[in-house]
């Protein structure tokens, strides 16, 4: 009887694990991640710097500092080596940073027909091999980064992708990406078969490349803008829509029976990224201090500036995706365009509508005065080609969770568009399957999360660059 009773507890606690498990060691992650890299930074917002100052300090001229000085920047560091010295994302303000800046622009630069034909191109070669049959269990992440990295290379290099460029651009971007969710460890020969095909391949290249760096500057640049961060972010930015459109039977409908109505897609990607914005925490340093009208920020302070609280400042349901946010206040024919300047109170609302995007806490790309995205322009553009071209061929359904870390890669079930195969079954084995592998990838998370904390501070990669290169 005592073990038949003992035999029932243990598989009554082996069968909870996924309700308690994976938020345990979540919260335990979090305590090891400050207690390695200490209690660095000024949250915002937070009690000292609110909401309504988010744009006014993320704007500030002061604010421009971007990774020396803050032992925070070791760990991005570690995570997005090779050469994240010269990431445009982690250069300092000056010439070199404003010269490869420049760069990224002149690149990225199309027009907006160029840039959907370019991406309808790539998006039809990749999803025509693309296997289905009559439905198939996929993960939206691995089958989003092929479209990004044959759509990024051919920008850069000016010529459709071959078959080993894509396979070693998608290598990189996923080693990447699992690193910065910390179900792997960096595998750094793997992303060093990249490097190793940029520089035999950078003469070929027809664009200007920043004079300041050298050639294997060149080379670091290249693959830590155009083939980590764009490619990485864009298929996170993809995985988190079509997930958004497969838990949201409605929107899907409709996105479908009017694949070319742009106003109603533009909302639903908006809100996609409000409800799980690209960007978790960005970190600047301050190069002066900041005058606030009740606080001071001194120079030097590391600021943690988190997208998900501000974008869910202000919002009723904050948490629950609804595209008829952005449908225009009445009596205002569009959309206006974000400005980077916050107002100074929350927006009247007009019964029934919601306010126009600029009274409301939505950064989707960051601010202009510093750093914003340089694909800002380029990604609303393309995400609406890729969906269009998507729901063409496929419905998607999923019963997995949906966080913004996306961990668990956007698992959905896929089937031809108009087909009759029901998802019942699929789905049951999808939600089940999922909570378990939400078990060990967040015990996977901690051994791996905590190894690469560890080593990033033994590495001091940035911390050692500065010491070793004065300024920049």
């Amino acid at each position: 009887m005592r073990r038949l009773l003992t035999a029932a507890l243990a598989a009554g606690l082996v069968g909870s694990l996924p309700k308690w498990l994976p938020g345990r060691v979540v919260a335990l992650r979090v305590k090891i991640f400050a207690l390695v890299n200490g209690d660095e930074g000024l949250p915002i917002p937070g009690h000292r710097v609110g909401v309504k100052d988010f744009r006014r300090v993320y704007a500030d001229p002061a604010a421009n500092g971007r990774s020396k000085g803050a032992a925070l920047s070791d760990l991005f560091w570690y995570w997005l080596a090779p050469g994240p010295e010269v990431h445009q994302e982690h250069l300092e303000a000056g010439p070199r940073y404003d010269e490869v800046a420049k760069t990224t622009r002149h690149i990225l630069v199309k027009t907006r027909a160029e840039s959907e034909e370019l991406t309808r191109r790539v998006t039809e070669h990749v999803l025509d091999g693309l296997g289905v049959g009559d439905g198939r269990l996929i993960r939206l992440r691995d089958e989003m980064m092929p479209i990004w990295a044959e759509l990024y290379y051919e920008l850069v290099f000016g010529e459709p992708c071959p078959p080993e460029a894509r396979d070693l651009i998608v290598g990189h971007a996923d080693d990447v990406v699992a690193a910065l969710k910390c179900v792997r460890p960096r595998n750094m020969r793997r992303r060093a078969k990249l490097t190793k095909y940029l520089r035999r391949r950078l003469g070929d290249i027809p664009h200007a490349l920043p004079t300041r760096l050298t050639r294997d500057e060149q080379v670091f640049y290249l693959q830590g803008t155009f083939f980590n961060t764009a490619v990485v972010q864009m298929s996170e930015a993809m995985a988190h829509l079509l997930m958004i459109i497969a838990q949201h039977p409605d929107v899907q409908r409709r996105l479908a029976a009017d694949p070319d109505d742009d106003e109603y897609l533009d909302r639903v990607i908006d809100e996609g990224l409000r409800t799980y914005p690209l960007f978790g925490i960005a970190h600047r340093i301050t190069t002066g201090d900041i005058e606030l009208d009740d606080t001071t920020i001194d120079a030097g302070t590391v600021l943690l500036f988190s997208y998900p609280d501000f974008h869910h400042a202000g919002f009723e349901r904050p948490d629950e995706f609804d595209p008829s946010r952005w449908e225009p206040p009445v009596g205002c024919p569009a959309h206006g365009a974000v400005p980077d300047k916050a107002p100074d109170k929350a927006p009247d609302k007009v019964p029934g509508k919601a306010p126009a995007k600029k009274d409301v806490n939505f950064l989707p790309f960051g601010v202009a005065q510093n750093r914003a995205c340089p694909a800002r322009g380029l990604a609303p553009i393309t995400m609406r080609v890729v969906t269009r071209e998507f729901l063409r061929r496929y419905s998607v359904a999923s019963s997995a969770a949906h966080t913004r870390s996306i961990p668990n890669r956007g698992p959905v079930f896929l089937t031809p568009r108009g087909s009759a195969r029901s998802t019942r079954g699929p789905l049951a084995y999808l939600a089940v399957r999922d909570r378990w592998e939400d078990v060990w990838r967040s015990l996977a998370q901690l051994v791996f999360g905590t190894y690469m904390v560890l080593d990033a501070r033994h590495k001091r990669l940035c911390v050692n660059y500065f010491a070793n290169h004065g300024g920049e």
